[in-house]
C-alpha cells in the first residue's frame, strides 16, 4: 500500500510539474530581457483554450499544440507595444494581459465545455518502462514531460552559450550599456516575450491536453503566478526552474493522493498545501535569490513603488 502512494505521488508530481515548468522557463527568457509578465497566467489560459479547442476540431494533438505555441507567442507579444514601444508600468500591464487571456479563453472556449480528447496519452518508454518501481514514475510519461529536461537545457545554453543570449542578459542588465554595444535591445525584448509566449503556451495546453482531456474555464488555478514566483525560486537558471517546479508538482500531487485516499484533513488546507510551500520556499530564499536578478528587474518594482 504504501509503496502503491509513493509510486503514485512521485508520477503524479512528474506530470503536474510539467506545465508549470515550461511556463516559467519562458518566462525566465522574458526576465533575462529585463521585463516581468504578470500576464503568464492569461497565456497559458489562452494556450489550454485554443490548444483544446484545436485538437478536438481537427483530431489531431499534434496540431493543437503547434496553435497554442503560436497563440501563446502571439497573445504575448500584445505586451511588447505597452511596455517595450511606450514604457508603460509592467506590473499593471500584466495584469491587463492576464485579465485578457482569461476573458479571452472563457469566451471561446466556452462551446468546448463538456467537451473531451484522447490527448497526450502516456508513451511507455521500451525495456526502461519495465525497470522495478521506478520504471511507472519516470518512463511511462507523455512525450511533453519527457522534454523537459532537454529543454531546461536548451535554454540554459541558449542564454549562457550563444551570442544571442549574451545580448538579451545585456539588455536586462543595461539597456544603455546593450545599445551602446551594438544591440538592437527592442527586438530583443520582443524575441524574448515571444519565446516566453510560446513555452507558456504549451504549458496551457499540457494542462488541457494531457492532465484535464477537458477544457474548463481558468483550468490553471493560479499556476500563471506560481510561474512567475518559481523563477525568483530558480535565481533565474533554467536548470533550477525544473526544480522548482518539480517541488511545486509535488505538493500538488501529494494533496491529490490524501484527498483520494480520504485523509481526515480538510480538503480546503489541502488544496491550499501547494501555494504555501512555494510562498514558504520563496521566503527562505527571498536574500540569495536577489542578489542574482538581472538589474533591469529593479527598475521595474522601483518605479512601481
Amino acid at each position: 500500500m504504501a509503496s502503491d502512494f509513493f509510486q503514485g505521488w512521485l508520477a503524479g508530481g512528474i506530470l503536474a510539474s510539467t506545465p508549470i515548468f515550461y511556463a516559467a522557463l519562458g518566462e525566465t527568457v522574458v526576465e533575462k530581457a529585463g521585463l516581468i509578465n504578470l500576464g503568464v497566467e492569461g497565456t497559458m489560459l489562452v494556450g489550454a483554450s485554443v490548444g483544446f479547442a484545436v485538437s478536438s476540431t481537427t483530431g489531431s494533438v499534434a496540431v493543437g499544440l503547434c496553435a497554442a505555441a503560436l497563440l501563446g507567442g502571439v497573445f504575448n507579444l500584445l505586451l511588447g507595444p505597452l511596455v517595450v514601444g511606450r514604457g508603460a508600468n509592467q506590473l499593471a500591464s500584466g495584469l491587463a494581459l492576464m485579465f485578457l487571456g482569461q476573458g479571452l479563453s472563457a469566451y471561446y472556449g466556452k462551446a468546448f465545455v463538456g467537451t473531451t480528447v484522447d490527448g497526450l496519452g502516456p508513451l511507455a518508454l521500451p525495456v526502461l518502462s519495465r525497470v522495478p518501481w521506478l520504471g511507472p514514475i519516470l518512463f511511462r510519461q507523455d512525450l511533453l514531460v519527457y522534454l523537459t529536461v532537454p529543454s531546461a537545457i536548451f535554454v540554459w545554453y541558449l542564454l549562457g552559450r550563444t551570442s544571442w543570449g549574451l545580448h538579451l542578459r545585456a539588455v536586462g542588465e543595461d539597456r544603455m550599456v546593450a545599445y551602446a554595444a551594438g544591440s538592437n535591445t527592442g527586438l530583443l525584448r520582443y524575441q524574448a516575450l515571444a519565446l516566453g509566449g510560446v513555452l507558456a503556451g504549451i504549458g496551457g495546453a499540457h494542462l488541457s491536453l494531457a492532465i484535464a482531456h477537458t477544457w474548463t474555464e481558468g483550468i490553471t488555478a493560479g499556476r500563471g503566478f506560481i510561474a512567475v514566483a518559481l523563477v525568483i525560486f530558480a535565481a533565474w537558471s533554467p536548470l533550477r526552474v525544473l526544480l522548482g517546479a518539480l517541488i511545486f508538482g509535488g505538493t500538488l500531487a501529494l494533496q491529490i493522493q490524501l484527498q483520494a485516499r480520504g485523509a481526515e484533513v480538510s480538503p480546503f488546507l489541502l488544496d491550499m498545501l501547494p501555494y504555501l510551500v512555494t510562498l514558504a520556499v520563496l521566503v527562505q530564499l527571498r536574500k540569495a535569490s536577489r542578489g542574482r536578478m538581472p538589474e533591469g528587474l529593479k527598475e521595474v518594482f522601483e518605479s512601481s513603488a
